[in-house]
């Protein structure tokens, strides 16, 4: 297994993607996955409209229906993780962090998706499918590169709770709320709490933006095809940049999708993170040729 350090050890200046893509290589060879040359040739990123993102859309729901009840059992996990996170925010007095961590979970949504990207790539290749199903990513050939991605995210995640953490330190904190009423009272009606609102929205802007730009096809990419880590976010990257208005799109349909499912107390994640899981293998269907046929 060739480790091609030529490139990382070339004196030119690289920008901070570029170095972080080193690093991914060589964590991605560490967990046991070459970024090897795809077996269905060059990874070609289609341009799209908003056609095909209501028709990505309208696919995720028929894969839901078509397994609804098994789905449901599966995805009961999603409500019942943003409810122990809510306990969590309530019982350790981290108030201030109770909507980062909602808002937050976004950014974990599409690893946690990922069985759901699944289960849509062997009903497209036809036969029953069962909630089990999810679980054949456990042995994907890809489950490094999965996994490293997910970690990516997590950090993402952790990082964007330490700067909600800050934003609040610097307008209504550092002294934690008195009350769930007080905050409240605070946060809408005191400029220190408009401050905070408006930084936190565009800070977690950028972290959502991010996250888009590296995962938007990754993970099915990573399924679908015999690519590595670095193929993976490159190609999710450039799908982002080559498609600005449909994937903009995109990103507020997943937005407004966790903020209706996340009422009344999260349950309606059950059914809107499926939908949007099973509708991500299928926006990437639109936006990345085709492996070859007969690809398990």
């Amino acid at each position: 297994m060739a480790l091609r350090f030529a490139d990382l050890r070339s004196p030119a200046i690289r920008n901070p993607i570029e170095w972080g893509l080193d690093q991914l290589r060589f964590a991605a060879l560490a967990v046991g996955h070459e970024d090897a040359a795809p077996a269905s040739g060059p990874v070609i990123v289609r341009r799209i409209g908003l056609t095909e993102v209501r028709a990505a859309l309208a696919a995720g729901m028929r894969d839901f229906s078509a397994n609804r009840s098994d789905v449901l059992f599966l995805s009961v996990i999603y409500p019942l993780l943003g409810l122990l996170l809510a306990r969590l925010a309530f019982g350790y007095e981290m108030l201030p962090l109770l909507f980062p961590l909602a808002a937050g979970f976004a950014l974990l949504g599409p690893f946690a998706a990922v069985g759901l990207n699944e289960m849509s790539r062997r009903r497209e290749l036809g036969g029953d499918i069962r909630w089990s199903d999810a679980f054949g990513v456990l042995a994907s050939p890809a489950l490094g590169p999965i996994l490293l991605l997910g970690l990516i995210l997590a950090t993402l995640f952790g990082l964007w709770l330490i700067a909600a953490a800050m934003i609040y330190d610097h307008t209504l904190g550092p002294a934690a709320p008195t009350s769930l009423t007080a905050f409240a009272r605070d946060v809408v009606a005191t400029r220190a709490g408009w401050a905070m609102i408006g930084i936190g929205i565009g800070t977690g802007f950028i972290f959502a933006l991010v996250v888009l730009m590296i995962s938007a096809v990754a993970f099915p990419l990573l399924l679908d095809r015999r690519a590595g880590l670095e193929t993976a976010i490159w190609t999710s990257v450039r799908a982002t940049v080559t498609n600005p208005g449909p994937m903009a799109c995109w990103g507020l349909i997943v937005a407004f999708g966790l903020v209706i499912g996340s009422v009344p107390a999260l349950l309606g994640l059950a059914v809107v993170m499926p939908v949007l899981g099973h509708a991500t293998w299928h926006l990437y269907r639109r936006l990345v040729v085709p492996a070859e046929p007969g690809r398990a």
